[in-house]
Protein backbone atom coordinates (compact mmCIF):
# COMPACT_ATOMS: atom_id res chain seq x y z
CA UNK A 1 0.00 0.00 0.00
CA UNK A 2 2.99 2.29 0.66
CA UNK A 3 6.05 2.35 -1.53
CA UNK A 4 8.31 2.63 1.51
CA UNK A 5 6.67 -0.23 3.35
CA UNK A 6 8.95 -2.65 5.19
CA UNK A 7 8.35 -6.26 6.21
CA UNK A 8 5.56 -6.67 8.73
CA UNK A 9 7.96 -7.44 11.56
CA UNK A 10 9.95 -4.30 10.99
CA UNK A 11 6.86 -2.15 10.74
CA UNK A 12 5.49 -3.45 14.01
CA UNK A 13 8.59 -2.59 16.04
CA UNK A 14 10.33 0.63 14.90
CA UNK A 15 13.28 1.64 17.03
CA UNK A 16 12.39 4.62 19.17
CA UNK A 17 14.17 7.62 20.48
CA UNK A 18 15.23 7.74 24.11
CA UNK A 19 12.55 9.46 26.20
CA UNK A 20 13.40 12.19 28.68
CA UNK A 21 12.71 9.60 31.36
CA UNK A 22 16.22 8.18 30.67
CA UNK A 23 17.25 10.89 33.12
CA UNK A 24 16.90 10.27 36.86
CA UNK A 25 13.70 11.48 38.55
CA UNK A 26 13.57 14.99 39.95
CA UNK A 27 13.96 15.56 43.67
CA UNK A 28 12.56 17.85 46.35
CA UNK A 29 11.47 21.37 45.49
CA UNK A 30 12.49 20.98 41.84
CA UNK A 31 9.97 18.16 41.38
CA UNK A 32 7.23 20.13 43.13
CA UNK A 33 7.82 23.28 41.08
CA UNK A 34 8.06 21.28 37.85
CA UNK A 35 4.81 19.47 38.63
CA UNK A 36 3.07 22.78 39.35
CA UNK A 37 4.30 24.22 36.04
CA UNK A 38 3.08 21.20 34.05
CA UNK A 39 -0.23 21.14 35.92
CA UNK A 40 -0.76 24.87 35.32
CA UNK A 41 -0.21 24.46 31.60
CA UNK A 42 -2.66 21.53 31.48
CA UNK A 43 -5.23 23.42 33.55
CA UNK A 44 -5.00 26.39 31.19
CA UNK A 45 -5.39 24.06 28.20
CA UNK A 46 -8.35 22.05 29.50
CA UNK A 47 -10.01 25.22 30.82
CA UNK A 48 -10.15 26.61 27.30
CA UNK A 49 -12.23 23.64 26.09
CA UNK A 50 -15.14 24.82 28.24
CA UNK A 51 -14.55 28.42 29.36
CA UNK A 52 -15.94 29.92 26.14
CA UNK A 53 -19.19 27.92 26.30
CA UNK A 54 -21.09 30.27 28.61
CA UNK A 55 -19.63 33.35 26.90
CA UNK A 56 -20.97 32.58 23.41
CA UNK A 57 -24.02 34.90 23.73
CA UNK A 58 -21.77 37.78 24.82
CA UNK A 59 -19.19 37.11 22.09
CA UNK A 60 -21.90 36.80 19.43
CA UNK A 61 -23.52 40.07 20.51
CA UNK A 62 -20.25 42.01 20.51
CA UNK A 63 -19.23 40.69 17.09
CA UNK A 64 -22.69 41.24 15.59
CA UNK A 65 -23.46 37.61 14.70
CA UNK A 66 -26.14 35.11 15.72
CA UNK A 67 -25.60 32.69 18.61
CA UNK A 68 -25.62 29.72 16.22
CA UNK A 69 -22.77 31.35 14.26
CA UNK A 70 -20.98 32.07 17.52
CA UNK A 71 -20.89 28.38 18.42
CA UNK A 72 -18.21 27.94 15.75
CA UNK A 73 -15.88 29.43 18.36
CA UNK A 74 -16.30 26.16 20.27
CA UNK A 75 -16.44 23.85 17.25
CA UNK A 76 -13.28 25.24 15.62
CA UNK A 77 -11.21 24.66 18.78
CA UNK A 78 -12.62 21.15 19.30
CA UNK A 79 -11.95 20.04 15.71
CA UNK A 80 -8.34 21.26 15.63
CA UNK A 81 -7.62 19.88 19.09
CA UNK A 82 -9.06 16.44 18.30
CA UNK A 83 -6.90 16.18 15.16
CA UNK A 84 -3.55 16.96 16.82
CA UNK A 85 -3.92 14.99 20.07
CA UNK A 86 -3.36 11.56 18.46
CA UNK A 87 -0.38 12.96 16.49
CA UNK A 88 1.58 13.45 19.72
CA UNK A 89 3.56 10.21 19.45
CA UNK A 90 4.79 10.93 15.92
CA UNK A 91 5.54 14.60 16.66
CA UNK A 92 7.47 13.63 19.80
CA UNK A 93 9.82 11.35 17.91
CA UNK A 94 10.35 14.07 15.32
CA UNK A 95 10.89 17.08 17.61
CA UNK A 96 11.41 15.76 21.18
CA UNK A 97 9.08 15.78 24.16
CA UNK A 98 10.36 18.87 25.98
CA UNK A 99 10.82 20.96 22.84
CA UNK A 100 7.36 20.06 21.53
CA UNK A 101 5.74 20.81 24.90
CA UNK A 102 7.40 24.23 25.18
CA UNK A 103 6.61 25.19 21.57
CA UNK A 104 2.99 24.10 22.01
CA UNK A 105 2.64 26.09 25.23
CA UNK A 106 4.14 29.29 23.77
CA UNK A 107 2.05 29.03 20.60
CA UNK A 108 -1.02 28.47 22.79
CA UNK A 109 -0.22 31.73 24.60
CA UNK A 110 0.18 33.55 21.28
CA UNK A 111 -3.08 32.11 19.93
CA UNK A 112 -4.91 33.11 23.13
CA UNK A 113 -3.63 36.68 22.83
CA UNK A 114 -4.74 36.81 19.18
CA UNK A 115 -8.19 35.45 20.10
CA UNK A 116 -8.69 38.30 22.54
CA UNK A 117 -7.78 40.87 19.89
CA UNK A 118 -10.00 39.35 17.19
CA UNK A 119 -12.00 42.12 15.45
CA UNK A 120 -14.43 39.72 13.74
CA UNK A 121 -15.92 36.25 14.06
CA UNK A 122 -13.86 34.99 11.11
CA UNK A 123 -10.62 36.09 12.77
CA UNK A 124 -11.65 34.62 16.12
CA UNK A 125 -12.47 31.25 14.52
CA UNK A 126 -9.12 31.22 12.67
CA UNK A 127 -7.19 31.90 15.88
CA UNK A 128 -9.27 29.32 17.77
CA UNK A 129 -8.26 26.76 15.13
CA UNK A 130 -4.60 27.64 15.80
CA UNK A 131 -5.19 27.51 19.55
CA UNK A 132 -6.84 24.08 19.37
CA UNK A 133 -4.16 22.69 17.05
CA UNK A 134 -1.20 23.67 19.23
CA UNK A 135 -3.07 22.60 22.39
CA UNK A 136 -3.28 18.98 21.22
CA UNK A 137 0.16 17.69 22.31
CA UNK A 138 0.19 19.58 25.62
CA UNK A 139 -1.98 17.17 27.62
CA UNK A 140 -0.29 13.85 26.72
CA UNK A 141 3.19 15.36 26.88
CA UNK A 142 2.55 16.87 30.31
CA UNK A 143 1.51 13.38 31.44
CA UNK A 144 4.71 11.83 30.08
CA UNK A 145 6.91 14.55 31.60
CA UNK A 146 5.10 14.24 34.93
CA UNK A 147 5.81 10.51 35.02
CA UNK A 148 9.44 11.29 34.22
CA UNK A 149 9.64 13.62 37.24
CA UNK A 150 8.69 11.00 39.84
CA UNK A 151 10.43 7.78 40.89
CA UNK A 152 8.70 4.47 40.14
CA UNK A 153 7.48 4.13 43.70
CA UNK A 154 5.61 7.43 43.44
CA UNK A 155 4.32 7.11 39.88
CA UNK A 156 0.77 6.79 41.18
CA UNK A 157 1.19 10.18 42.82
CA UNK A 158 2.45 11.61 39.51
CA UNK A 159 -0.71 10.47 37.76
CA UNK A 160 -2.78 11.82 40.65
CA UNK A 161 -1.24 15.29 40.46
CA UNK A 162 -1.70 15.33 36.68
CA UNK A 163 -5.30 14.14 36.75
CA UNK A 164 -6.47 16.70 39.33
CA UNK A 165 -6.08 19.55 36.85
CA UNK A 166 -7.62 17.53 34.01
CA UNK A 167 -10.76 16.83 36.04
CA UNK A 168 -11.27 20.12 37.84
CA UNK A 169 -10.69 22.42 34.83
CA UNK A 170 -13.83 21.39 32.86
CA UNK A 171 -15.94 22.17 35.93
CA UNK A 172 -14.17 25.47 36.66
CA UNK A 173 -14.34 26.61 33.02
CA UNK A 174 -18.02 27.58 32.83
CA UNK A 175 -17.90 29.17 36.29
CA UNK A 176 -14.85 31.29 35.47
CA UNK A 177 -16.12 32.10 31.97
CA UNK A 178 -19.48 33.25 33.32
CA UNK A 179 -17.86 35.40 36.00
CA UNK A 180 -15.46 37.07 33.55
CA UNK A 181 -18.25 37.71 31.03
CA UNK A 182 -20.48 39.21 33.74
CA UNK A 183 -17.81 41.41 35.32
CA UNK A 184 -15.32 42.18 32.53
CA UNK A 185 -15.29 41.77 28.74
CA UNK A 186 -15.14 38.46 26.88
CA UNK A 187 -11.54 38.87 25.54
CA UNK A 188 -10.32 38.35 29.10
CA UNK A 189 -11.30 34.67 28.96
CA UNK A 190 -8.37 34.43 26.52
CA UNK A 191 -6.04 37.07 27.97
CA UNK A 192 -5.79 35.26 31.31
CA UNK A 193 -3.85 32.52 29.50
CA UNK A 194 -0.99 34.86 28.58
CA UNK A 195 0.75 35.40 31.95
CA UNK A 196 -0.13 31.88 33.14
CA UNK A 197 1.22 30.23 29.99
CA UNK A 198 4.41 32.30 29.86
CA UNK A 199 5.22 31.49 33.49
CA UNK A 200 4.50 27.77 33.02
CA UNK A 201 6.66 27.66 29.86
CA UNK A 202 9.57 29.48 31.51
CA UNK A 203 9.59 27.21 34.57
CA UNK A 204 9.21 24.09 32.42
CA UNK A 205 12.17 25.17 30.26
CA UNK A 206 14.37 25.81 33.32
CA UNK A 207 13.55 22.42 34.84
CA UNK A 208 13.10 20.13 31.84
CA UNK A 209 15.30 21.87 29.26
CA UNK A 210 18.22 19.52 29.83
CA UNK A 211 16.03 16.40 29.89
CA UNK A 212 15.17 16.32 26.18
CA UNK A 213 14.50 13.07 24.36
CA UNK A 214 16.45 12.05 21.31
CA UNK A 215 14.80 12.66 17.97
CA UNK A 216 14.91 11.02 14.58
CA UNK A 217 13.69 12.03 11.17
CA UNK A 218 10.56 10.12 10.25
CA UNK A 219 8.86 10.15 6.87
CA UNK A 220 5.60 12.08 6.91
CA UNK A 221 2.59 9.81 6.48
CA UNK A 222 0.78 12.30 4.25
CA UNK A 223 -2.09 9.98 3.36
CA UNK A 224 -2.71 8.97 6.98
CA UNK A 225 -2.55 12.59 8.11
CA UNK A 226 -5.00 13.70 5.41
CA UNK A 227 -7.45 10.92 6.28
CA UNK A 228 -7.16 11.78 9.98
CA UNK A 229 -7.97 15.43 9.32
CA UNK A 230 -10.97 14.51 7.16
CA UNK A 231 -12.66 11.94 9.39
CA UNK A 232 -11.98 13.65 12.73
CA UNK A 233 -12.98 17.05 11.34
CA UNK A 234 -16.22 15.71 9.84
CA UNK A 235 -17.06 13.79 13.03
CA UNK A 236 -16.45 16.75 15.36
CA UNK A 237 -18.49 19.16 13.22
CA UNK A 238 -21.29 16.58 13.05
CA UNK A 239 -21.32 16.19 16.84
CA UNK A 240 -21.18 19.93 17.51
CA UNK A 241 -23.80 20.94 14.95
CA UNK A 242 -26.03 17.85 15.03
CA UNK A 243 -28.54 19.12 17.58
CA UNK A 244 -28.75 22.53 15.96
CA UNK A 245 -29.43 20.98 12.52
CA UNK A 246 -31.82 18.29 13.84
CA UNK A 247 -29.35 15.47 13.27
CA UNK A 248 -30.15 13.06 10.43
CA UNK A 249 -33.10 15.12 9.27
CA UNK A 250 -30.41 17.39 7.83
CA UNK A 251 -28.61 16.55 4.59
CA UNK A 252 -25.52 18.31 5.99
CA UNK A 253 -25.31 15.92 8.94
CA UNK A 254 -25.89 12.90 6.69
CA UNK A 255 -23.06 14.05 4.40
CA UNK A 256 -20.71 14.64 7.35
CA UNK A 257 -21.51 11.21 8.80
CA UNK A 258 -20.83 9.52 5.45
CA UNK A 259 -17.54 11.38 4.99
CA UNK A 260 -16.43 10.55 8.56
CA UNK A 261 -17.29 6.85 8.17
CA UNK A 262 -15.63 6.34 4.79
CA UNK A 263 -12.50 8.31 5.74
CA UNK A 264 -12.27 6.43 9.06
CA UNK A 265 -12.40 3.02 7.36
CA UNK A 266 -9.66 4.00 4.91
CA UNK A 267 -7.67 5.54 7.81
CA UNK A 268 -7.77 2.25 9.72
CA UNK A 269 -6.63 0.22 6.73
CA UNK A 270 -3.83 2.61 5.84
CA UNK A 271 -2.46 3.10 9.36
CA UNK A 272 -2.42 -0.63 10.11
CA UNK A 273 -0.43 -1.41 6.96
CA UNK A 274 1.87 1.60 6.71
CA UNK A 275 5.49 1.28 7.82
CA UNK A 276 5.52 4.67 9.58
CA UNK A 277 1.92 5.43 10.62
CA UNK A 278 1.11 8.89 11.89
CA UNK A 279 -1.02 7.27 14.66
CA UNK A 280 0.18 4.04 16.30
CA UNK A 281 -3.01 1.95 16.16
CA UNK A 282 -0.98 -1.18 17.02
CA UNK A 283 -1.28 -0.06 20.64
CA UNK A 284 -4.73 -1.65 20.61
CA UNK A 285 -3.04 -5.05 20.45
CA UNK A 286 -2.13 -4.47 24.10
CA UNK A 287 -5.03 -5.73 26.19
CA UNK A 288 -4.74 -3.34 29.11
CA UNK A 289 -4.38 -0.33 26.83
CA UNK A 290 -7.55 -1.26 24.96
CA UNK A 291 -9.61 -2.02 28.07
CA UNK A 292 -8.30 0.97 30.02
CA UNK A 293 -8.65 3.49 27.18
CA UNK A 294 -12.15 2.34 26.21
CA UNK A 295 -13.39 2.21 29.81
CA UNK A 296 -11.95 5.67 30.50
CA UNK A 297 -13.49 7.05 27.31
CA UNK A 298 -17.00 5.74 28.01
CA UNK A 299 -16.89 6.79 31.67
CA UNK A 300 -15.62 10.27 30.78
CA UNK A 301 -18.28 10.62 28.08
CA UNK A 302 -21.08 9.84 30.54
CA UNK A 303 -19.49 12.02 33.23
CA UNK A 304 -18.99 14.98 30.89
CA UNK A 305 -22.52 14.65 29.49
CA UNK A 306 -23.83 15.05 33.05
CA UNK A 307 -21.45 17.97 33.70
CA UNK A 308 -22.98 19.79 30.71
CA UNK A 309 -26.60 18.79 31.34
CA UNK A 310 -26.92 19.74 35.02
CA UNK A 311 -26.18 23.49 34.65
CA UNK A 312 -28.29 23.61 31.47
CA UNK A 313 -31.26 22.23 33.40
CA UNK A 314 -30.63 24.59 36.31
CA UNK A 315 -30.55 27.63 34.03
CA UNK A 316 -33.45 26.76 31.75
CA UNK A 317 -35.87 25.26 34.28
CA UNK A 318 -34.82 26.24 37.78
CA UNK A 319 -34.21 29.95 37.19
CA UNK A 320 -30.47 29.89 37.99
CA UNK A 321 -28.08 32.34 36.34
CA UNK A 322 -24.92 31.00 34.66
CA UNK A 323 -22.82 32.08 37.65
CA UNK A 324 -25.08 30.46 40.26
CA UNK A 325 -25.40 27.28 38.20
CA UNK A 326 -21.60 27.18 38.16
CA UNK A 327 -21.48 27.64 41.92
CA UNK A 328 -23.82 24.68 42.41
CA UNK A 329 -21.63 22.42 40.29
CA UNK A 330 -18.24 23.76 41.45
CA UNK A 331 -18.01 21.77 44.75
CA UNK A 332 -17.40 18.63 42.68
CA UNK A 333 -13.73 19.55 42.79
CA UNK A 334 -13.43 19.59 46.58
CA UNK A 335 -13.22 15.85 47.29
CA UNK A 336 -11.47 15.29 43.96
CA UNK A 337 -8.56 17.50 45.01
CA UNK A 338 -8.43 16.08 48.55
CA UNK A 339 -8.69 12.39 47.65
CA UNK A 340 -6.69 12.18 44.41
CA UNK A 341 -3.28 12.12 46.20
CA UNK A 342 -4.60 9.39 48.51
CA UNK A 343 -5.73 7.34 45.53
CA UNK A 344 -2.30 7.87 43.98
CA UNK A 345 -0.66 6.34 47.05
CA UNK A 346 -3.16 3.48 47.14
CA UNK A 347 -2.12 2.39 43.64
CA UNK A 348 1.16 1.10 45.08
CA UNK A 349 -0.64 -1.59 47.09
CA UNK A 350 -4.17 -1.92 45.66
CA UNK A 351 -5.46 -3.48 42.48
CA UNK A 352 -6.49 -0.46 40.32
CA UNK A 353 -9.51 -2.42 39.08
CA UNK A 354 -10.90 -2.48 42.62
CA UNK A 355 -10.47 1.29 43.00
CA UNK A 356 -12.17 1.92 39.64
CA UNK A 357 -15.07 -0.35 40.61
CA UNK A 358 -15.66 1.67 43.78
CA UNK A 359 -15.53 4.88 41.74
CA UNK A 360 -18.14 3.65 39.27
CA UNK A 361 -20.42 2.56 42.12
CA UNK A 362 -20.17 6.07 43.59
CA UNK A 363 -20.92 7.59 40.17
CA UNK A 364 -23.98 5.33 39.89
CA UNK A 365 -25.13 6.39 43.38
CA UNK A 366 -24.75 10.08 42.45
CA UNK A 367 -26.76 9.63 39.25
CA UNK A 368 -29.48 7.71 41.13
CA UNK A 369 -29.66 10.57 43.67
CA UNK A 370 -30.04 13.10 40.86
CA UNK A 371 -32.77 11.03 39.25
CA UNK A 372 -34.89 11.91 42.29
CA UNK A 373 -34.71 15.68 41.77
CA UNK A 374 -37.79 17.79 41.03
CA UNK A 375 -38.60 21.43 40.26
CA UNK A 376 -38.75 22.21 44.00
CA UNK A 377 -35.33 20.76 44.87
CA UNK A 378 -33.34 23.12 47.09
CA UNK A 379 -29.68 24.07 46.75
CA UNK A 380 -28.52 21.77 49.54
CA UNK A 381 -30.10 18.74 47.89
CA UNK A 382 -28.62 19.74 44.53
CA UNK A 383 -25.11 20.10 45.94
CA UNK A 384 -25.00 16.90 48.03
CA UNK A 385 -24.51 14.45 45.12
CA UNK A 386 -22.17 16.97 43.45
CA UNK A 387 -19.87 16.91 46.48
CA UNK A 388 -20.01 13.11 46.68
CA UNK A 389 -19.15 12.88 42.98
CA UNK A 390 -15.74 14.37 43.73
CA UNK A 391 -14.75 11.10 45.41
CA UNK A 392 -15.64 9.17 42.27
CA UNK A 393 -13.66 11.58 40.09
CA UNK A 394 -10.57 11.02 42.22
CA UNK A 395 -10.93 7.25 42.15
CA UNK A 396 -11.61 6.57 38.48
CA UNK A 397 -9.27 8.74 36.44
CA UNK A 398 -5.92 7.88 38.04
CA UNK A 399 -6.33 4.07 38.22
CA UNK A 400 -7.72 3.88 34.68
CA UNK A 401 -4.80 5.93 33.39
CA UNK A 402 -2.43 3.55 35.18
CA UNK A 403 -4.17 0.52 33.64
CA UNK A 404 -4.04 2.12 30.19
CA UNK A 405 -0.28 2.80 30.31
CA UNK A 406 0.61 -0.56 31.85
CA UNK A 407 2.99 -2.72 29.77
CA UNK A 408 3.61 0.13 27.30
CA UNK A 409 7.21 0.39 26.13
CA UNK A 410 8.91 3.57 27.38
CA UNK A 411 9.19 5.22 23.96
CA UNK A 412 5.50 4.57 23.19
CA UNK A 413 4.10 6.32 26.29
CA UNK A 414 3.57 9.71 24.54
CA UNK A 415 1.78 7.94 21.66
CA UNK A 416 -0.31 5.86 24.07
CA UNK A 417 -1.17 8.92 26.16
CA UNK A 418 -2.08 10.90 23.04
CA UNK A 419 -4.31 8.14 21.65
CA UNK A 420 -6.08 7.50 24.96
CA UNK A 421 -6.66 11.23 25.46
CA UNK A 422 -8.02 11.46 21.93
CA UNK A 423 -10.54 8.72 22.74
CA UNK A 424 -11.44 10.50 25.99
CA UNK A 425 -11.97 13.89 24.33
CA UNK A 426 -13.98 12.36 21.48
CA UNK A 427 -16.12 10.47 23.99
CA UNK A 428 -16.70 13.76 25.81
CA UNK A 429 -18.01 15.28 22.58
CA UNK A 430 -20.27 12.25 22.07
CA UNK A 431 -21.46 12.45 25.66
CA UNK A 432 -22.36 16.12 25.33
CA UNK A 433 -24.26 15.63 22.06
CA UNK A 434 -26.09 12.50 23.18
CA UNK A 435 -27.11 13.81 26.61
CA UNK A 436 -28.40 17.17 25.35
CA UNK A 437 -30.20 15.58 22.40
CA UNK A 438 -31.84 12.95 24.60
CA UNK A 439 -32.80 15.67 27.04
CA UNK A 440 -34.67 17.66 24.39
CA UNK A 441 -36.21 14.65 22.63
CA UNK A 442 -37.54 13.06 25.80
CA UNK A 443 -38.78 16.45 27.00
CA UNK A 444 -40.92 16.59 23.86
CA UNK A 445 -42.26 13.13 24.64
CA UNK A 446 -43.01 13.99 28.29
CA UNK A 447 -44.66 17.25 27.21
CA UNK A 448 -47.00 15.35 24.88
CA UNK A 449 -47.89 12.87 27.65
CA UNK A 450 -48.51 15.62 30.21
CA UNK A 451 -50.73 17.63 27.88
CA UNK A 452 -52.98 14.60 27.49
CA UNK A 453 -53.93 15.04 31.14
CA UNK A 454 -53.80 18.87 31.09
CA UNK A 455 -56.93 19.61 29.05
CA UNK A 456 -60.34 21.14 29.65
CA UNK A 457 -62.62 18.80 31.56
CA UNK A 458 -59.84 17.41 33.75
CA UNK A 459 -60.39 18.54 37.37
CA UNK A 460 -56.74 19.47 37.99
CA UNK A 461 -56.52 21.50 34.78
CA UNK A 462 -59.80 23.33 35.36
CA UNK A 463 -58.88 24.11 38.98
CA UNK A 464 -55.46 25.49 37.99
CA UNK A 465 -56.93 27.56 35.15
CA UNK A 466 -59.61 29.08 37.41
CA UNK A 467 -57.09 29.80 40.16
CA UNK A 468 -54.79 31.66 37.78
CA UNK A 469 -57.62 33.71 36.30
CA UNK A 470 -59.32 34.54 39.60
CA UNK A 471 -56.30 34.97 41.87
CA UNK A 472 -53.91 36.71 39.47
CA UNK A 473 -56.47 38.38 37.28
CA UNK A 474 -54.87 37.18 34.04
CA UNK A 475 -56.73 36.55 30.82
CA UNK A 476 -57.71 33.09 29.64
CA UNK A 477 -54.92 33.04 27.04
CA UNK A 478 -52.35 34.20 29.57
CA UNK A 479 -53.42 31.48 31.98
CA UNK A 480 -53.05 28.86 29.25
CA UNK A 481 -49.55 30.15 28.47
CA UNK A 482 -48.61 29.93 32.14
CA UNK A 483 -49.87 26.36 32.35
CA UNK A 484 -47.89 25.46 29.23
CA UNK A 485 -44.79 26.90 30.90
CA UNK A 486 -45.41 24.72 33.97
CA UNK A 487 -45.78 21.66 31.74
CA UNK A 488 -42.56 22.55 29.92
CA UNK A 489 -40.68 22.84 33.20
CA UNK A 490 -41.96 19.46 34.35
CA UNK A 491 -41.25 17.84 30.96
CA UNK A 492 -37.63 19.02 30.84
CA UNK A 493 -37.11 18.05 34.47
CA UNK A 494 -38.51 14.55 33.87
CA UNK A 495 -36.28 14.25 30.81
CA UNK A 496 -33.18 15.26 32.78
CA UNK A 497 -34.04 12.64 35.39
CA UNK A 498 -34.25 10.03 32.63
CA UNK A 499 -30.71 10.90 31.49
CA UNK A 500 -29.40 10.76 35.07
CA UNK A 501 -31.03 7.35 35.59
CA UNK A 502 -29.60 5.99 32.32
CA UNK A 503 -26.16 7.30 33.34
CA UNK A 504 -26.38 5.34 36.59
CA UNK A 505 -27.11 2.13 34.67
CA UNK A 506 -24.13 2.72 32.36
CA UNK A 507 -21.78 3.22 35.31
CA UNK A 508 -22.99 -0.02 36.85
CA UNK A 509 -22.27 -1.80 33.56
CA UNK A 510 -18.77 -0.28 33.44
CA UNK A 511 -17.88 -1.97 36.74
CA UNK A 512 -17.77 -5.23 34.77
CA UNK A 513 -15.83 -3.87 31.77
CA UNK A 514 -12.79 -2.78 33.78
CA UNK A 515 -12.23 -6.37 35.01
CA UNK A 516 -11.26 -7.46 31.51
CA UNK A 517 -7.91 -5.78 32.17
CA UNK A 518 -5.08 -8.04 33.30
CA UNK A 519 -4.61 -8.25 37.08
CA UNK A 520 -1.46 -6.95 38.71
CA UNK A 521 -0.04 -10.45 39.19
CA UNK A 522 -0.25 -10.96 35.43
CA UNK A 523 1.73 -7.78 34.91
CA UNK A 524 4.77 -9.08 36.67
CA UNK A 525 3.83 -7.62 40.02
CA UNK A 526 4.94 -4.16 39.10
CA UNK A 527 1.60 -2.48 39.46
CA UNK A 528 -0.09 -0.40 36.85
CA UNK A 529 1.25 2.97 37.89
CA UNK A 530 4.81 1.74 38.34
CA UNK A 531 4.84 0.18 34.90
CA UNK A 532 3.33 3.31 33.44
CA UNK A 533 6.38 5.14 34.78
CA UNK A 534 8.81 2.64 33.31
CA UNK A 535 9.68 5.11 30.58
CA UNK A 536 10.90 7.53 33.21
CA UNK A 537 13.65 5.32 34.56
Amino acid sequence: MNATAQPAGAAAAPQPARPPGAHPPLEGATRIIGSIALSTAVFMNVLDTSIANVSIPTISGDLGVSTSQGTWVITSFAVANAITVPLTGWLTQRFGQVRLFLISTLLFVLASWLCGFSPSLEALIAFRVLQGAVAGPMIPLSQALMLASFPKSKSGMALAVWSMTTLVAPVAGPLLGGWISDNYTWPWIFYINVPVGLLAAWISWRIYGNRESQTRKLPIDKVGLALLVVWVGALQIMLDKGKELDWFASSTIIALAAIAFVAFVFFLIWELTDAHPVVDLRLFKIRNFTVGALTLAVAYGVFFGNVVLLPLWLQSNMGYTATYAGLVTAPVGLLAILLTPIVGRMLATRDPRQIVTVAFLIFALVCFMRSGFNTQTDVRTLMTPTIIQGAAMAAFFVPLTAITLTSIEPWRIPAASGLSNFLRLTAGAFGTSISTTLWENRATMHHAQLTEAARPGEPAFDHTLNTLQNSLGVSHQQALSMIDGMINGQAFTMSALDVFYASAIIFLALTGLVWFARPRSAQGGGGGAAEAAAGAH
